[in-house]
């Protein structure tokens, strides 16, 4: 990120990315919407991960949230048309794309043809092994030399022999559960795969708050508290709560819904050193300081490693 030099120097598995979840899903009309702002104005906020779910919608690969009939967020390769274009306007940023394959649609037929119409699969990192433990990925500055600035991952149905970019999420990162409606985010590890011990996988946080339409198990976002759900308190929290189970680092990445409001950006910019805690922080955590996780994550090279604050953007055009 070039608002932050000092984390080139760094594990890109330690940087701490803001990202957004679902981030095309933006329409305010729409019913499953969890972002206001499109994936343009997500990355100029300083968004560094944006997570999507994908369908088939009449023999075309679309990004929408559960069915296309509750939002269509258009066809996936021109999402990817607008990553690229933000990538060659800042040819020093580093992009994470993380997307769900509810349907097990091929990566080789039905995924790959869209990364390379966008352009983007020249872009894309692989690592020299598959999977790689989250000590061995290379620097934020190693990336943007070699030109591979874009890491992808998937949830399901990869296979990298056939699409070597497109890699296994749950056996390099773990996350904490979703579809969350307590709103002291209680840590756990929820999903989690492959050979790798928990502390070898990077990790991330969904940090967006639900709400259970009348008690009837329909679960939607909630815009009405987000300002609280994104406040650098609930955040704060929630790190330091699962900070034992990484380890004692901080996630990689924090998914945050409704990305604009609160001051989710302000705290990964507190989580990777380089913004110092408001009145609105935690309480005293890991190591007893205002956040007692920061105090320990701030070594140089551990907050590389350990921080990318992803504010995953939902379905943003």
């Amino acid at each position: 990120m070039g608002r932050v030099p000092d984390l080139l120097t760094g594990s890109s598995s330690v940087r701490i990315d803001p990202s957004t979840k679902n981030d095309r899903l933006w329409d305010p009309l729409a019913l499953s919407r969890d972002q206001e702002v499109n994936i343009t104005t997500q990355l100029s906020l300083g968004v560094r991960l944006l997570q999507a779910q994908a369908h088939l919608n009449n023999g075309e690969l679309h990004f929408c949230h559960t069915n296309c009939l509750l939002f269509d967020g258009g066809r996936v390769v021109d999402y990817l048309k607008l990553v690229k274009s933000f990538l060659d306007a800042n040819p020093n940023e580093v992009l994470t794309l993380l997307f769900t394959n509810p349907e097990g649609l091929s990566v080789g037929t039905v995924w790959k043809p869209a990364f390379d119409e966008a352009g983007i699969t020249s872009l894309a990192y692989v690592p020299p092994i598959i999977p790689i433990k989250q000590s061995r990925w290379p620097t934020l500055g190693e990336m943007i030399d070699s030109g591979k600035r874009v890491v992808v991952f998937m949830d399901a149905n990869t296979n990298t022999t056939l699409v070597d970019f497109i890699l296994p999420e749950f056996e390099m990162i773990w996350e904490t559960p979703f579809s969350v409606t307590d709103p002291n985010f209680p840590c756990s590890v929820n999903r989690i795969h492959g050979p790798f011990t928990t502390e070898d996988h990077m990790y991330m946080i969904n940090h967006s708050l639900n709400k259970d339409i009348l008690d009837t198990g329909i679960i939607v976002s909630d815009p009405l508290d987000a300002a609280t759900t994104n406040g650098i308190t609930s955040i704060m929290d929630h790190v330091n709560d699962c900070a034992p189970l990484g380890a004692g680092r901080a996630p990689t990445f924090i998914l945050l819904d409704f990305v604009n409001i609160g001051k989710g950006l302000v705290a990964a910019d507190i989580l990777n050193g380089f913004a110092v805690p408001t009145n609105d922080t935690a309480s005293p955590g890991i190591g007893g300081s205002v956040n007692g996780f920061i105090e320990h994550a701030l070594s140089r090279e551990e907050v590389v490693r350990a921080v990318l604050l992803v504010l995953v953007l939902v379905f943003a055009i």
